[in-house]
């Protein structure tokens, strides 16, 4: 692989960047290669041009040859011999500097270099390379301090909060303790000491060691966090701060937030190390094409300049990640530094080839499969069997399920793979922890796998009509559908390291705090899974009619009448089509209430106005099915107009707000000043389809329910399919999106709380 590419594979997605522009100065080292190609053309054609006896009596020897041999062992020890200075190709400099754009007083230095040989021809092709150069470095130099600094500051927050931990720990283990102070030979103390002064130079006396005071207990407070509804509930109107209780549940989550801390602190400083690393490694590559290109000697006294300045020179990241190593073994793992460096450096994750052979073996199945089934439709003529009508009120919406879900983990799976092209960190966006998180080959396996269980089922479901000595349907195949919903659950609640169970875990933990949503902080994850259920209101249906079928229905018979012509079953289906709109509404309140975001009081409204049309049309669909011709025409035209408000509504904030385009004066006009995807054209056809695919509730608004060759719940199961589909383009789209936010912020690691929270004035002190 190549440098440029390798380069790129190695930067941390948000600090793009920040990186050195390997890729634009290679642009501009062609541009010198081209013309120095150009002139050893031109000046060859003049020396061909030239008559033989000319050409022979201007042969010179090169001056080189002509200099004292400088042997073949070195006469200058240790040192290389100096070089003349007709040979310097360049000269670089630094000058001091004082930033105070935003009012702050940094004080750094910027590198420039000049260079020496601005008399030769095409030398303003070296001179723009050499200024570009100085910037990308000045700028690599001034973002790695920027961001040492901010490292330094957060070492010294993290050692208070040690401070407050460690005496925490010694307050419960002897509330009658007090501050001792003890050396290396006195061990009378049963704890182990946080602060050590280090030796003086040219002093031999033993290291002292001094005990966290146990004083800093008086002036810190505990970040109490919701755990549970109640608990959220009562942090609502009370301070989420509170005085120690010196409880052992108190320090064991304190210790687990400082923990988390540690981890993405070490983090951090692994990314500026190999910032740091990967940036001077390119200097020296950029540097020796330059010399390669223009047969000079300029990249020893660059790549000099390099060494000794901030970037070469700093080991600040380097101590902080010692220190950083050896307190986190000894405070968190028991002094056990194998289980710390597997903690704090995760192995990457290894791509396995059996999942993609399961991949590919269970998408051949299912292809199989939907051939049999419409070989078998076609050679019985079900489609105009008796019992089709019956078929599809009562075992189609079962299966239809299934169809959902899979479409929904196919669009997901497209999704992982455009992002991990495009290095979208959606890992990071999600907060899974590293190594867990799952490829589109692990999701393509679920769906696929899930895909050959319904097909299969749905082939053994393909009976239209009764037995004639039992007047019933075999007992066995029409429980099917249920027995694939109870493996599905079982699969999904399975407390057993099987079947991605970290991945399980988090979507229970993120329904959990959906279904709780007013009670909770909300966190990206947990309105990105509301968003997914509001775009799957049919299979909250079809899990309904699965309660309905089941418990009150004649399956055996396939009669669904009990449900279909109940008026509580009508009802309940207007409550779940409005539980996912009305799961995000109480997460815009509360992330307005909670002042993160002002802008979810008009988001709020957003889906308040959608619940509004839900309800009209629900209601405009049931009255026309009862035949209620003068109550469905009113409620036909307060679904249409509550559907058109709530359509141009949502397509604007998906548009301009969740996707960040329409911006009129940006670089890339109506779109946003930064893109990811290199067809710009990409997103006004995924703005178009948006558009599109939003007018599906039209049909229901038309009274458009049924064809002569289309059943309405195959029509319904279309419509749900094309918003599906919607809602994976807008997936792609949101995420980039976010992506590019942390980028303009640098934020590559999650911030997370930290348990005590000290007074501003003793922080000072």
């Amino acid at each position: 692989m190549k440098f440029g590419k390798e380069f790129a594979s190695q930067m941390v997605p948000e600090w793009q960047a920040a990186y050195m522009n390997y890729n634009f100065l290679k642009t501009l080292l062609k541009e010198i290669m081209i013309f120095r190609q150009q002139q050893s053309r031109s000046q060859d054609n003049q020396v061909n041009l030239r008559p033989q006896s000319l050409k022979v009596g201007t042969l010179k020897r090169r001056g080189s040859l002509f200099r004292a041999f400088s042997g073949l062992t070195s006469r200058y020890g240790m040192k290389s011999p100096k070089k003349d200075k007709e040979d310097e190709v360049i000269l670089v400099s630094a000058m001091h500097t004082a930033d105070e754009e935003q009012g702050e007083h940094v004080h750094g230095q910027s590198y420039q270099t000049f260079f020496l040989r601005a008399a030769e021809q095409g030398s303003e092709y070296e001179i723009v390379f050499f200024r570009r150069l100085d910037d990308e470095f000045n700028k690599v130099v001034s973002f790695y301090r920027a961001k040492v600094e901010e490292v330094v500051k957060e070492a010294e927050e993290l050692n208070l909060q040690m401070d407050a931990l460690i005496a925490f720990r010694i307050k419960l283990n002897d509330p009658a303790a007090v501050t001792p102070f003890i050396n290396e030979r006195n061990t009378g103390y049963p704890l182990e000491v946080i602060h050590e002064e280090q030796q003086e130079k040219g002093l031999d006396r033993p290291r002292e060691y001094q005990m966290a005071s146990l004083d800093v207990l008086k002036h810190v407070k505990i970040n109490t966090t919701a755990e549970s509804p109640l608990s959220a509930m009562k942090s609502l109107f009370n301070s989420s701060k509170s005085d120690l209780q010196f409880n052992k549940n108190e320090f064991r989550d304190a210790k687990e937030k400082l923990k988390q801390a540690f981890i993405e602190f070490h983090e951090k400083l692994r990314f500026l190390k190999n910032y740091a690393f990967l940036n001077q490694l390119a200097f020296s590559k950029i540097m020796k094409k330059y010399d390669k290109i223009t047969s000079r000697n300029a990249s020893d006294a660059y790549l000099k300049m390099v060494e000794e300045s901030y970037l070469g020179q700093s080991d600040e990241v380097a101590k902080l990640i010692e220190r950083v190593e050896s307190a986190f073994v000894k405070h968190f793992c028991n002094g056990n530094r194998h289980q710390g460096m597997s903690t704090l450096k995760p192995n990457a994750k290894r791509r396995r080839h059996r999942v993609t052979f399961f991949v590919g073996c269970f998408f051949g199945c299912s292809l199989a499969l939907v051939v049999a089934i419409i070989v078998n439709m076609h050679n019985r003529d079900l489609l105009k069997s008796n019992g089709r009508t019956q078929y599809m009120d009562t075992i189609f919406p079962l299966y239809t399920l299934f169809g959902f879900l899979v479409l929904h983990m196919l669009m997901y799976a497209a999704n992982v793979y455009y992002w991990m092209r495009y290095r979208v960190n959606y890992s990071f966006i999600f907060g899974f922890k590293p190594g867990t998180e799952m490829g589109y080959t692990e999701v393509l396996l679920l769906s696929s796998g899930l895909s050959v269980l319904t097909l299969a089922a749905v082939l053994s479901n393909l009976e239209m009509e009764l037995d004639a000595n039992t007047e019933s349907y075999s007992t066995l195949t029409e429980l099917l559908p249920l027995g694939l919903v109870i493996v599905v659950l079982l699969i999904t609640f399975c407390p057993f390291n099987i079947f991605y169970r970290a991945n399980r875990f988090f979507l229970l933990v993120c329904l959990w705090r959906c279904i709780c949503a007013p009670f909770y902080a909300i966190t990206l994850p947990d309105f990105f899974l509301a968003d997914q259920f509001t775009s799957q209101v049919q299979l909250l249906r079809s899990l309904q009619f699965y309660v309905c079928y089941y418990g009150w229905g004649d399956f055996k018979q396939r009669n669904a009448d009990k449900c279909n012509k109940s008026d509580v079953y009508d009802i309940i289906t207007i409550v779940i089509a409005v539980i996912p709109y009305w799961i995000r509404l109480l997460q815009c309140i509360r992330r307005w209430w909670g002042g993160q975001d002002p802008t979810q009081g008009l988001n709020g409204l957003k889906y308040f106005s959608t619940i509004v049309a839900v309800v009209s049309r629900t209601i405009q669909t049931q009255l026309t099915q009862k035949k209620l011709k003068a109550a469905a025409r009113t409620f036909k035209i307060i679904a249409g107009s509550t559907s058109g408000v709530a359509t141009i509504f949502n397509t604007y904030w998906d548009i301009a707000m969740d996707w960040g385009l329409l911006c009129k004066n940006s670089d890339n006009p109506w779109l946003r000043d930064k893109l990811i995807l290199p067809n710009r054209s990409i997103y006004f056809i995924a703005m178009v389809l948006n558009v599109i695919l939003r007018l599906a509730w039209m049909q229901t608004v038309l009274d458009f329910h049924d064809a002569p060759f289309l059943h309405k719940n195959a029509l319904i199961a279309i419509v749900a399919c094309l918003e599906i589909i919607r809602r994976g383009i807008w997936n792609f789209f949101r995420l980039e999106n976010e992506h590019l936010n942390n980028v303009g912020k640098f934020r590559a690691v999650k911030s997370v709380p930290l348990p005590f929270s000290y007074q501003q004035d003793d922080k000072n002190q």
